[in-house]
């Protein structure tokens, strides 16, 4: 590995298009120092730590169960789904959920090649964002190494749908999502949201965006076994009435849904020239879409 410029948090598209009308690439990135954070993860409640490390290239995003004898490793992949409920969950034996909002934060800065112990059985949910995630890969600096990763471009329009929900990927010079969330509430109505990175920084548009529930969801998903480290310091709560306290965007739980989209379309491996469009989605129908764009094209 041999890092070679440092780059900053902001996200900008940087595709590159061989003049001889190669495929495009673009340059491989890691963190040039370690990153810690650490809570109580958002279904289990229970506590995790992880560090982030440097890996050198072709490396991809591993995630490593530090505190299993052995420390088995799990790789970001689609491959490695095995479950989808409220969240993505990698690995069969020694599981780790909720990876997508370090996936996220990874993708959006361009970090191609990272090692992520970590000692818990699910990421840390910190405030309910992806921001913590995105400050500290940032503050660890984001350096090029002396590789180049393909990307997957879409060349051709896909679709993916259910009974309520659907997903369509058309050709794009660069990535963008739009989301269509109706919330199904009486005084919210549906929000519909755009990212475009020619126009838009994620880091303070997207990022801060929590995750969030409806409150009479709350007992169901509990005896499920998931949400029990919800709390109003990490989600925002959607009662009959409403938010139950002050949303950063009007819009936030549109804006979250996003921001997981990124985090599970990292599961592709490559970075996707598309613009996506979705609505009423969830994680099963995201990594089945992923599943979709493996089965439908070459990745460039």
């Amino acid at each position: 590995m041999t890092p070679r410029r440092q780059r900053r948090g902001s996200w900008s598209p940087t595709v590159s298009h061989p003049p001889s009308g190669g495929p495009p690439s673009i340059p491989q990135r890691t963190i040039r120092q370690p990153a810690a954070l650490a809570g109580i993860g958002i279904h289990s409640g229970r506590t995790a730590t992880i560090l982030c490390r440097p890996a050198p290239t072709q490396a991809g995003i591993v995630f490593v169960r530090a505190d299993v004898p052995g420390s088995p490793e799990i790789r970001a992949s689609v491959e490695e789904v095995s479950d989808t409920r409220r969240g993505v969950t990698l690995g069969q034996d020694h599981p780790i959920r909720t990876v997508e909002h370090l996936l996220a934060a990874a993708a959006m800065l361009e970090i191609s090649n990272l090692r992520v112990e970590v000692h818990g059985e699910e990421m840390p949910i910190l405030d309910g964002s992806v921001a913590p995630y995105v400050e500290a890969l940032a503050a660890a600096g984001v350096v090029e190494q002396d590789a180049t990763r393909s990307v997957h471009a879409v060349a051709h329009p896909v679709w993916l749908a259910t009974e309520n929900a659907w997903m369509l990927a058309v050709p794009s010079q660069v990535f963008r999502a739009t989301y269509v969330v109706p919330l199904d509430h009486p005084t919210l109505g549906t929000q519909i949201v755009d990212f475009d990175p020619r126009r838009q920084r994620f880091a303070t548009q997207f990022a801060p965006a929590r995750t969030w529930g409806f409150t009479h969801e709350l007992d169901a998903l509990r005896q499920a076994g998931l949400a029990r480290g919800a709390t109003v310091d990490n989600a925002l709560g959607i009662g009959p009435e409403g938010f139950l306290s002050r949303p950063r965007f009007p819009d936030e739980p549109a804006r979250h849904k996003l921001v997981d989209l990124i985090g599970d379309l990292a599961l592709l491996g490559a970075p996707l020239q598309a613009h996506v469009i979705a609505c009423r989605g969830s994680h099963t129908l995201h990594v089945d879409f992923v599943r979709r764009l493996v089965g439908s094209a070459t990745p460039h």
